[in-house]
């Protein structure tokens, strides 16, 4: 059996400040907690053989891969379609602020200078298939809150990209099997237009 396990990267210093970040040039390393919280996702998944693992273009994604993955040798890819929201003009600011301007706009409209959270749930949808196209039989991927959240809720049937899963953790394991991503996949493309 195919399995896919999704995480969240491990808590980061944008984390503990309460900040987004969309730009993957931007660097945000792991705070102390995360390297443990990476590293306890590299126990967590001992048991596990896993034939690739995929990060985004942000550092905090390869660094939870890098110390989860201590003395495994396992392949890494760069799979950019998974990276973090664009939300442009709103790079840096506050959570609040980021949410406040979700409440007054519809999931088309972009981010100021960014992308449309629609935009980003059909460039998701278009990571975990070719996630999906690979050849390996078990792929770790470390990637965004968003991305995880919105694998999880679609993969359920929800009718809400935010629910009923809202809060993913950071470098918590969520398993998946080919239909599961699929049905994923399919609920993101139906959903987003």
């Amino acid at each position: 059996m195919r399995l896919f396990v999704l995480t969240r990267h491990a808590h980061s210093t944008l984390n503990l400040e309460d900040r987004v970040n969309g730009d993957p040039s931007v660097p945000v390393p792991l705070t102390e907690l995360g390297r443990a919280q990476a590293l306890q996702l590299g126990r967590e998944l001992a048991g596990v053989q896993l034939d690739r693992c995929v990060v985004t273009r942000f550092g905090r994604t390869n660094e939870t891969a890098t110390l989860a993955l201590t003395g495994r040798e396992v392949p890494t890819a760069v799979e950019p379609l998974l990276d973090d929201v664009d939300v442009g003009d709103l790079e840096g600011r506050s959570i609040a602020e980021y949410r406040a301007w979700k409440r007054e706009h519809r999931r088309d409209e972009p981010f100021p200078g960014g992308e449309s959270l629609n935009d980003a749930a059909r460039r998701y949808a278009g990571a975990y298939e070719r996630i999906l196209q690979r050849a390996e039989e078990t792929v770790l991927c470390v990637c965004h809150e968003i991305p995880v959240r919105y694998a999880i809720n679609m993969a359920a049937a929800s009718n809400e990209f935010d629910s009923p899963l809202h809060d993913v953790r950071n470098a918590t394991p969520y398993v998946f099997d080919a239909d599961g991503l699929r049905r994923a996949v399919e609920r993101l493309r139906a959903l987003a237009g």
